[in-house]
């Protein structure tokens, strides 16, 4: 069950007012720190760097008096950007090229979704895990085999049927008889599949995650596996959906026995609904840098997290709110260097 998002009283009476005010005078030379924030934020699946990334903010936010961060298990991207939507979270971990289909209300979302971005966080790399005596070189392999795409509801569910379809193995119209050549979808998240594929109960996985993501780092201490090269899809995938993608390596040793891959890398953001008040946003991007230390002790791609790169969320708007934060970091950085 998703938690309801915390609610925004519209006034404040004049008594608080004036008690606000006399605290800021008293606090005048005190170092700047997050105003209390209590939200809840979509994560993604367990095993999945998302879900790290949530559990990473919920916990560095407890350094902040009067701060909650609740991290929801979710199956990320496509849930999140209508959980954010609905009113449901505050705050959700997404892809850009996802994000991008909510703002404009293309398939698989019916109409546009008030989204707006905090931040672009980091590259997200697709994964197509098999086993390493496995006869599977390309995607257009897979024909015959049975495959997990995901969760229902994610981006990588999405990333996958878009390889199956530019590889010829889109999916079966409802009623269609099924054929040798067909891949049975299994729709599971991150954890399951790897468990399946150590069972012999699929026969490769897709994943969409920053490196490394555990799921899989744990898999490959347990079972030789490798991934697929799919970098020969990214020219298709920008002149059928767009500039969201990009070439990226996944070098050799970050995952034990695996060697080095090219493969599709796609930017995560953080997003919220366009109606969150601007001073939240303001202060939910000032936390998430705040933050950026603790965050890296929970997964290395925190590393990425950089004012100059975050605010690179277009066809998603960059929150009002967040953009505050962005101009009061450019000016701070100006005066520092003279």
């Amino acid at each position: 069950m998703v938690r309801p998002p915390t609610r925004w009283p519209g006034t404040v009476s004049g008594a608080l007012l004036a008690l606000l005010a006399t605290a800021s005078l008293l606090t005048w030379s005190q170092p700047r720190s997050p105003e209390p924030l209590r939200l809840s934020v979509g994560t993604g699946g367990t095993g999945g760097v998302y879900h790290v990334y949530g559990a990473g903010l919920a916990q560095a936010a407890t350094a902040y008096p009067g701060t909650e961060i609740v991290a929801l298990t979710t199956a990320a991207s496509v849930e999140n950007n209508r959980l954010v939507a609905a009113g449901d979270v505050d705050a959700a971990f997404t892809l850009a090229d996802v994000a991008a289909l909510a703002v404009a209300g293309d398939p698989p979302f019916g109409e546009p979704l008030p989204v707006s971005a905090i931040a672009r966080l980091y590259d997200n790399h697709t994964h197509l895990v098999v086993r390493a005596d496995s006869p599977y070189e390309t995607v257009a392999d897979l024909a015959g085999s049975t495959v997990s795409v995901g969760a229902r509801g994610s981006g990588t569910e999405m990333m996958a049927e878009r390889l199956l379809d530019l590889a010829g193995a889109g999916e079966a119209a409802p009623g269609a008889r099924t054929g040798e050549r067909d891949v049975t979808r299994l729709r599971m998240p991150i954890g399951a599949s790897a468990r399946a594929l150590e069972a012999g109960r699929i026969d490769a996985f897709f994943w969409s995650g920053g490196l490394p993501t555990q799921a899989v780092a744990d898999l490959a201490e347990r079972v030789p596996v490798r991934l697929v090269d799919l970098a020969d899809h990214v020219p298709e995938l920008i002149d059928g959906y767009g500039e969201y993608f990009s070439e990226l390596p996944v070098p050799a040793g970050t995952y034990s026995g695996v060697p080095a891959v090219r493969t599709i890398g796609v930017p995560s953001l953080l997003v919220v609904n366009a109606s969150m008040p601007d001073d939240v946003a303001r202060d939910l991007t000032r936390l998430l840098f705040d933050s950026r230390a603790e965050l890296v002790r929970f997964h290395p791609v925190a590393l990425h997290l950089h004012p100059r790169s975050a605010i690179a969320t277009l066809p998603v708007p960059l929150h009002p709110g967040a953009a505050a934060y962005y101009r009061e970091v450019k000016y701070a950085n100006d005066e520092g260097g003279g």
